[in-house]
């Protein structure tokens, strides 16, 4: 149990980070946290129990510059939610595409580069889009910080969702 997840939100709310209930309860006992939202369970030592924490916030505001996600496949594909960004699916193999091709002048960026499945790429070809007569599902654009801390998450807790604003 003490080893589950923990979401940490600055004092003004905004998802920080995530750490372990052990982390957690440290915090609590340096009063440098208050539990936002609970696990089902209690997390008991010799001389005291509590409820186990699921959501924290912090006391104090921190100042904290948030990390570029790196420009990888991996990420792309995690942005894209592993879905072919031409057709839709995402139950075939998977390749990465360039929106405007390198040969006219597109560059390695989050805003040109998209999930695509096998065939769409080879539909698409050395064209853009609009060459290719096909539409983009949604407009590629550089994830942010919010962003890392939910893929971080994975399937995250019921009550982290309202933080991390997940439906």
């Amino acid at each position: 149990m003490l080893k589950r997840k923990v979401l940490v939100l600055n004092q003004n709310y905004e998802p920080m980070a995530i750490s372990t209930v052990k982390r957690a309860i440290i915090l609590l006992y340096a009063q440098k946290v208050e539990v936002v939202e609970r696990y089902d369970g209690i997390i008991r030592s010799i001389s005291a129990s509590m409820p186990c924490p699921s959501v924290i916030r912090l006391h104090s505001y921190i100042r904290k510059p948030f990390r570029e996600i790196p420009l990888n496949r991996k990420n792309i594909m995690k942005r894209d939610h592993h879905t072919c960004q031409y057709c839709g699916k995402n139950s075939r193999p998977m390749t990465i595409d360039h929106v405007i091709p390198k040969s006219f002048g597109g560059k390695d960026t989050w805003e040109n580069l998209v999930a695509a499945c096998l065939a769409c790429n080879a539909k698409k070809g050395n064209r853009t889009p609009e060459m290719a007569g096909m539409k983009l599902l949604r407009t590629p654009k550089r994830p942010g910080h919010l962003f890392y801390l939910q893929v971080m998450a994975g399937k995250p807790h019921a009550t982290w969702k309202p933080y991390l604003f997940i439906s």
